[in-house]
């Protein structure tokens, strides 16, 4: 059984901390702070499936040098770990070696939960097998396909991770909107700041889990728009959320909901849909429609108080695909569905391209739910090495000062907009 330390002591996590202490110490990222001295920030995770690990290391080393989050958001495997940050405690709180802790006995094979030609298939696509085997392997699982729309349940993920919810006290999206709500102790705007106030509502924490409603084709996000699918939301397990999340086309079963609410006009303001409301909804993973939802958390009108960080998986891609087989048509047209919603607003909003980061995640395959334990400290040691990169380059005085020209212009174009203090 892995421990936390395995993945903390690894040689380049521990540079990175080293790195963190002596080049970062005092270095500012925010605007608010509290009674320790935490600088808070919303952040937001890229969907990755089992490459979300390397998240955790990532938001380990920011922890380290004193970051705290406000807003957290993601997709799939950002949304999970999104999650289980808000639920782990309040925003004060250091989170992420409890994250991994729990991560260290996630049972992530027992989550291809399908028959043995779901799993001899998914293995025969993780080992690159020849395309007559992959035929082969593809002819028995038609019927999973075309009974069930998919291979596995993701009944023992969602089982897992109700029990680990449980474990920390959150079994309803009440309680855990509750604890989201819980202020840190002298949580403040530093003195300098005097053209705005930190209102109450900015003073509690907020996360946000895209899901993609395949039935209305709409972007959720949850818990916001949990009243659209359950009539009674606050009783519902969030771990449902991330169930609906994380449901990979074809992999998983989609994640059905058959509790949704009949308010015509609560489907328009929340949804923006004007049809008959459905009385059952199908999802699939978040990211065939926004798989690195960094808007989540964005308002042009004035110089942000807390910057908003954005973490991706894996490098952008340099060169064009490469594209003479049928499996590569299919990855090329999913790549471009969850890639390009978000790429389209880094590029309507340059300014991001300081607050994100790219997580090289190797060799490693995102599919890869046997991976081993090794790669498993590979991956966190990685997120590691990240971080602390992004932190020695951002420039929070210097971002600052590009966000005021944008909201000066932006505030011209469009008149003054509300006072907002998130980034």
């Amino acid at each position: 059984m892995s421990t936390a330390q395995d993945y903390i002591n690894h040689p380049d996590v521990l540079k990175a901390l080293h790195t963190v202490k002596t080049k970062c110490r005092g270095k500012e990222y925010s605007d608010i702070i509290d009674a320790g001295d935490h600088q808070y920030v919303d952040l937001v995770m890229e969907g990755g499936g089992v490459l979300g690990i390397a998240l955790t290391g990532y938001t380990y080393v920011l922890e380290q040098a004193g970051i705290r989050f406000l807003g957290v958001g993601g997709t799939s495997a950002g949304s999970i770990n999104a999650l289980m940050i808000a639920a782990l405690g309040p925003s004060g709180q250091a989170k992420s070696e409890r994250l991994l802790n729990v991560l260290s006995r996630m049972p992530m094979e027992s989550f291809i939960d399908g028959d043995g030609d779901s799993r001899d298939f998914s293995q025969a696509v993780l080992d690159k097998a020849g395309m007559a085997k992959l035929i082969w392997k593809a002819s028995q699982i038609v019927d999973n396909l075309t009974e069930d729309l998919g291979l596995n349940p993701g009944k023992a993920f969602l089982n897992w991770l109700i029990a680990e919810l449980e474990g920390v006290g959150i079994k309803t999206t009440e309680e855990l909107l509750t604890r989201l709500r819980t202020v840190s102790p002298g949580l403040r705007l530093r003195p300098t700041r005097t053209d705005t106030e930190l209102s109450e509502k900015d003073m509690g924490g907020d996360l946000v889990m895209i899901a993609a409603d395949i039935t209305t084709e709409t972007k959720v996000e949850f818990p916001k728009m949990a009243g659209l699918y359950w009539c009674n939301p606050e009783p519902v397990n969030p771990a449902y959320f991330a169930r609906a999340s994380m449901s990979i086309p074809f992999f998983f079963h989609p994640f059905t909901v058959d509790d949704c609410s009949p308010n015509r006009t609560l489907w328009k303001e929340l949804a923006g849909y004007e049809g008959d409301p459905p009385k059952h909804v199908m999802f699939m993973d978040g990211g065939i429609m926004s798989n690195f939802p960094i808007n989540v958390f964005h308002k042009p009108y004035r110089v942000p108080t807390a910057p908003t960080f954005g973490a991706k998986i894996g490098l952008d891609d340099v060169q064009p695909a490469e594209i003479t087989k049928p499996a590569q048509l299919v990855g090329a047209v999913f790549n471009a569905a969850r890639h390009t919603l978000d790429d389209d607003f880094i590029k309507a909003n340059p300014d991001y391209k300081h607050l994100v980061k790219m997580i090289d995640t190797g060799h490693h395959h995102w599919l890869n739910f046997t991976m081993q334990h090794e790669d498993k400290v590979d991956l966190f040691a990685r997120g590691a090495k990240a971080a602390v990169e992004f932190l020695c380059a951002f420039d929070w005085p210097k971002y600052k000062t590009i966000r005021k020209g944008l909201a000066e212009a932006f505030q011209a174009s469009a008149g003054n907009g509300p006072a907002r203090e998130s980034s």
